[in-house]
This record gives C-alpha cells, sequence and structure tokens, in this order.
C-alpha cells in the first residue's frame, strides 16, 4: 500500500501553528520569570536561611516536601489536579491559567535543587567577606552570592527551562491552546495525524536549539556579563 503525504495540507494552517508556537513561548517565558523567583526563594531557604539564622524548621520542611512532591508525581497529574481538581475546592481556573501555574510549580521545584547546589558551592569566606564591608544580608545575598552561583548552574537551568517548554505539549489536554493544540486540532481537520506531528516535532525541535542559544547567550552578555 503506497502512502500519500500531503504536508502541505498541515502548513497552510499555518496560522493556527505560529499561534500554538505564541502560546508556548509565552506560557514558558512567564513561567520561568516566576518559577525561577519561587526557585530561588526556596532554594535560599533550603541552602542557609534567612537574616542572621536559618530558616525556621518548619519551613524548610514545608520547601522540601513541596520539593519532593512534585519531583516525584508527573506533570500532567499536577496539571490535571490543578485544572479539575481545584474547581472542586472552588478555585475554578481557565485552561491557561492552570497551565501557567502548573508550569510555575514544576519549574520551581526543580530549579530549587538547580540553584541550591550553586548557593552551596559558594565560598563562606566570601559571604563573610561581603559582610566585613559592611554589606546587609540582602545586599550579600544578590550581590555576592547568587550571581556566581547562577553562573555555575546555568547550564541545568538552561536544560530544564527547555524540558519545561517540551512539558507545555501537555497542556493542549486541558484546551491550552499551544503548539500541540494546534496540531491536534489541524488533524482533526484533515485527518493528516502523521504529517501535523511530524511538523510540529521539527518545530519544537527547532524551538529548542533557538531557544537554548538565546539562554546561553542571554547568561553571558546580560546575566554574567564581566563577572
Amino acid at each position: 500500500m503506497k502512502v500519500q503525504l500531503d504536508f502541505m495540507a498541515v502548513l497552510s494552517e499555518w496560522p493556527l501553528l505560529l499561534h500554538g508556537v505564541g502560546w508556548t513561548l509565552a506560557l514558558t517565558a512567564a513561567a520561568v520569570v516566576v518559577g525561577s523567583v519561587l526557585a530561588t526563594a526556596c532554594a535560599w531557604v533550603r541552602a542557609r536561611g534567612f537574616g542572621d539564622a536559618l530558616a525556621p524548621a518548619w519551613l524548610k520542611a514545608l520547601v522540601a516536601g513541596y520539593v519532593e512532591l512534585i519531583r516525584n508525581t508527573p506533570f500532567i497529574v499536577q496539571l490535571f489536579f490543578i485544572f479539575f481538581g481545584l474547581p472542586a475546592a472552588g478555585f475554578k481556573l481557565s485552561a491557561e491559567a492552570a497551565s501557567f501555574i502548573a508550569m510555575v510549580i514544576n519549574l520551581g521545584a526543580y530549579a530549587t535543587e538547580i540553584i541550591r547546589a550553586g548557593l552551596e558551592a559558594t565560598p563562606k569566606s566570601q559571604i563573610e567577606a561581603a559582610i566585613s564591608l559592611a554589606l546587609n544580608r540582602t545586599q550579600t545575598f544578590f550581590q555576592v552570592v547568587l550571581p556566581p552561583a547562577l553562573k555555575k548552574v546555568w547550564p541545568g537551568m538552561v536544560s530544564q527551562i527547555i524540558i519545561v517548554m517540551l512539558g507545555s505539549s501537555v497542556c493542549g489536554q486541558v484546551s491550552t491552546q499551544e503548539l500541540s493544540y494546534a496540531a491536534d486540532l489541524i488533524q482533526s481537520r484533515n485527518f493528516r495525524s502523521f504529517e501535523a506531528f511530524i511538523i510540529i516535532g521539527v518545530m519544537y525541535l527547532l524551538i529548542s536549539m533557538a531557544l537554548r542559544h538565546f539562554l546561553n547567550w542571554f547568561g553571558e552578555n546580560f546575566l554574567f556579563g564581566g563577572r
């Protein structure tokens, strides 16, 4: 049996594909910003704590529980819990909001351990030197501890961001209009499933490569330039 491939039947739906790419990138960008802030706070709690004292034991236990729970459950279960489970408790969210929250929580947990490794690699003498120069704890953290810590673990962070971006393809299961949702919609119209998923597979590959290149360039030229 001869198979006739018709990629143009899928490519002719390029507005849908571009719309899906836009949502994929927008969700990823928003999740990276918020998730990185969450991860940094959680990593600081686990690594050193706040102020002159360590973080309270209950707070450390709470963060540790969050990290272990998210890192040991599938992303799709987390997404379904937020989208389908929370409405039962009175918190109804749109598909896009649920996807964003799930991606933030997921990235936050994984990035916590990545950033924590960088923080714990910072020599205590470096922190003591900053304090001796009259820098307070907040200034020491943001000016002395965090930048070199992030530089050490940036390749790991970049890889985790790529994983989160690729994981956004699951969000189409709750009708978030990202790239995989666009492919599902297209193949439901023209029954070209094989072609549709080959094309979005290539698109995800290109997005991943471009995003990795951009993040490496951004880190080198803006985050860690001159450090």
